[in-house]
Order: C-alpha cells, then structure tokens, then sequence
C-alpha cells in the first residue's frame, strides 16, 4: 500500500498540497439530466466544507497558497483540487477556461478532478490530456461508491457499473491522465462481499488510486429522512476499521491510497460519531491496528 501523501513526497522532495475548488459545478442528478434531487448521502458543503463558492478560482487559489505557505515550511508545489459536485459536467469550452485559470499557476503541478463517471465524453478527456504535457499530476477521480446495481439505483447516482468501467478504460487510453477510484462502505443495502466485490472490481481495472469512505449520515439529505426513520444502521468504527484491512488485501500492492476515511464537521454531522472531523486520527489509527491484527493471524496460520 502507497500512500498518496508518500508517493507526493518521495516523487517531489517534499510536500504537496491540495487546494479544493469550488468552481461552481453541478451534477446531472441535480438538475434533471439523470434524475432530480442528487445523490441520497451528499450534502456537499460536508465533503467539501473550505470550497469558496462565491470566490472565484483565482480567488480560491490564491488566498489557499497563502494560507498553506505560511501553516507549512516545506511546501514545493500545489495540486488544483475540483472538488465540488461532477467538475466535467460542461461545454469543453467552458471547462477550458475554468482549468487553465488554475493550470496557469507555475506553483501548481497538476489537477485533480473529482467527477461522475458517466459525464465524461471524448472532447472533455482529450481536454484534460493536454494539460499532462506540462503538469505531471493530472487526476480524474471518479465516483463508484459501489459495484451493486441495487444499492445504485437506490442512492439515486443515476448510473451504473458499467459506465464506470467504460469511463476508466477510455481514460486510460490516455497515458498522462491517472484514475482515482472512490467507494463508500455502509452504504444501506449493501453487505461484506459488495464491498469485497467492488474492490475486486477495482482491482481489475487500470485504476491507478483508491479513496475508502465509511458512510457517514449528514444533516439536510435524504439519507438523513431515513437515517432518522430508522431505515438502516451505520458501522461502528472497529467493524469498519476490519472492512477496510481486507479491502486493502484484494487491491494491488502499488495502487496510490489517497484516503482511508472520510469525515464532516460536527454542525454537519448526524452519525456515526466516529466520522467527526475531530476523531479523523482515530479512525486512521484502528485501521491500522486492523491491517496490523491480519497480519498476525497470517503468521500464526503459518507457525
């Protein structure tokens, strides 16, 4: 396992930072494209709480260079981080515009772009490989959340497995471009061997890093309505902290781990406890204990 912070650092000498943006972005599960209403889980302000909506990007840009040079002595570069909602979901001409405001930056070496998998055609991808002539590090993450069609449907993500796949595969067919995976687990409806599937799915694809989140339920959603109409439960920690170490064993050894956690402010925040922005070091901690107790077992099974 690689962490991403590890893998910036050894490659770069030292620390790069994300900078998130919020570039004003909706999602076609939003307005009516797909569906109306977006994901179940997302209040985005929760995943996204430091985005600057009114801001522009420079704005946001500059005032995070600020902030982040004078917290960190050792910063050598910058990564510009859309974060917001599905951040392919425009006209290439407008995407351009609002990419190269950040790409321009000479302290900043590459963008991640979070996104939907069905939302990216041919003329948004050969967009972004442009930008891998000069900046080295060009993500797109695409949101997969889980490989169980059901549970899909259900969350209202208004797609399903296979334009995930079909959306990796074509941006592969772009050398520069590096695909980051993300999954939920506790996601109602969904069990240990859809998490186990949806790794191995992963794992099956030319996806270069992962980020692991546990559900976390948060205030004005719909999963918040069902949370409280007690529709489904969610993980205490130690049971997610066990999820993850086996997820971990059925990826490949040299995948980038871009997270292992996800968590939201505590005015934000309804459940579980563990996921508050406050207890982020100990959800990071019992995992490793976890990956740590696998490993023991192995050893004893070999004695």
């Amino acid at each position: 396992m690689i962490r991403f912070n590890q893998y910036l650092k050894e490659k770069y000498g030292g620390r790069i930072q994300k900078i998130s943006i919020d570039a004003g972005f909706t999602c076609p599960n939003r307005d009516g494209y797909v569906a109306f209403g977006g994901c179940t889980f997302c209040n985005n302000t929760s995943f996204s709480p430091y985005a600057m909506t009114k801001q522009s990007v420079e704005e946001q840009i500059d005032k995070s260079m600020e902030f982040y040079s004078k917290r960190f002595k050792n910063i050598k570069g910058y990564i510009a981080y859309f974060q917001a909602f599905s951040n392919t979901y425009a006209p290439v001409d407008k995407l351009k515009e609002i990419y190269d405001k950040a790409m321009e930056y000479p302290e900043i070496i590459g963008m991640s772009i979070g996104t939907r998998p069905d939302v990216v055609p041919e003329p948004v991808l050969d967009l972004i490989a442009t930008y891998t002539v000069e900046k080295p590090e060009v993500w797109i993450e695409y949101g997969l959340q889980t490989a169980n069609i059901k549970t899909l449907r259900n969350i209202n993500r208004g797609h399903g497995v296979s334009e995930f796949v079909d959306a990796v595969l074509r941006t592969k067919k772009r050398p520069g471009i590096k695909v980051c995976a993300h999954m939920i687990v506790g996601l109602p409806g969904d069990e240990y061997e859809d998490y186990i599937e949806t790794a191995k799915l992963i794992a099956a694809l030319p996806i270069d890093g992962i980020k692991i989140h546990p559900l976390h339920v948060v205030k004005h959603t719909v999963m918040a309505k069902q949370f409280a109409n007690g529709e489904f439960s969610v993980l205490e920690l130690e049971e997610y902290a066990r999820i993850v170490a086996d997820l971990l064993e059925h990826l490949p050894d040299d995948i980038i781990v871009h997270r292992l956690t996800g968590e939201a402010g505590d005015d934000e925040l309804i459940a579980p406890d563990w996921c508050s922005s406050k207890r982020k070091m100990d959800v990071l901690k019992a995992i490793e204990e976890a990956v740590n107790r696998k490993k023991e077992e192995k050893k004893l099974l070999k004695i």
